[in-house]
């Protein structure tokens, strides 16, 4: 099998290619990335592109399947144009097109996209776990929410057009482990708990990886939620590793976030902190049953884990 990887220098996918490496069955990975990207296997070949340009389309010849990973996650390196909209836009949802558009040309069999469970916003009315079929609702103004929608909206359209080729929506929680990126590993870090004491969830990087590796083999359609369970308010969370807990209150802590947003990425967009008014949690029901998915690391062992305080 020839594959294709958009964002193949990207966290998840330092992740996910040496899963994929690890199949005999796999001829050769074809990596998309604005960045330099490198993996000791030969079957590995790098092409440095961002995946507006229109070399990179061209990559897919030949190819069997698409996973599209590129995608701008709390700016992205972006520096001040992360507060671009426009810049993100044609990053996250043009880009988006031009592969699946190339994917279509070229004949592949598959593409995977890796989208998130923020497709579905912290909602006051979300049931209790969301399955896959829940609306589509992000939160306003949280570009990466509302781009990964514009893609996935993309993509259903797409099928209709295309409808021999597979097309799977990945969507997990946040995604925590040594390639995530160091937020997401500080907020189980820190003391600070949301006063709203919504339930949320996380899962592990290698487990999301091997989802990816499950859809792949078996050309599995639709979307998958992935999340470890159960679903917990991040008060009961941060209870798993430190007793000193210092409820926050939303308003304030929003202030001040979408201030420091505007001086530094490092503490990602607004809406993270503007999703934990409301309990965002998954069903993973489909996952484990279509594609025989479950977790490898538990929560219990996601919130134990200390790497990003070293």
């Amino acid at each position: 099998m020839r594959l294709v990887v958009t964002g193949s220098a990207g966290r998840l996918a330092r992740v996910l290619i040496p899963q994929l490496l690890a199949d005999p069955g796999i001829e050769i990975i074809l990596g998309i990335d604005h960045r330099d990207a490198r993996y000791a296997d030969p079957r590995y070949r790098h092409h440095r592109l961002d995946v507006r340009d229109p070399a990179a389309a061209e990559v897919c010849a030949g190819a069997d399947a698409l996973l599209h990973l590129a995608f701008v996650l709390m700016g992205g390196g972006l520096g001040h144009r992360r507060h671009d909209r426009a810049t993100l836009r044609a990053i996250n949802v043009d880009g988006s097109r031009q592969m699946f558009e190339a994917a279509a040309q070229h004949r592949l069999r598959h593409i995977l996209f890796v989208s998130s469970a923020a497709v579905y916003g912290a909602w006051p009315d979300n049931p209790p776990l969301l399955p896959e079929t829940a609306p589509l609702r992000p939160m306003p103004g949280f570009a990466y929410a509302e781009d990964k929608v514009a893609v996935e909206r993309l993509l259903h359209a797409f099928e209709r057009r295309h409808p021999a080729i597979a097309v799977t929506r990945l969507r997990p929680h946040a995604i925590i482990g040594p390639h995530a990126h160091p937020f997401l590993n500080r907020v189980l870090r820190q003391p600070f708990y949301p006063a709203s004491r919504a339930l949320t969830q996380c899962v592990w990087e290698d487990d999301v990886a091997a989802a990816a590796v499950l859809a792949l083999r078996q050309r599995a359609t639709g979307a998958f939620n992935l999340a470890a369970q159960p679903a917990l308010s991040l008060y009961d969370m941060l209870g798993r590793t430190r007793r000193l807990r210092l409820p926050l209150p939303l308003a304030p802590a929003a202030a001040v976030h979408r201030l420091l947003w505007w001086l530094t990425p490092a503490v990602g967009e607004p809406g993270w902190v503007q999703g934990t008014r409301h309990s965002l949690a998954l069903d993973t029901r489909r996952a484990e049953t279509e594609l025989g998915w479950h977790p490898r690391v538990p929560l219990a062992a996601c919130l134990q884990w200390r790497g990003a305080s070293q």
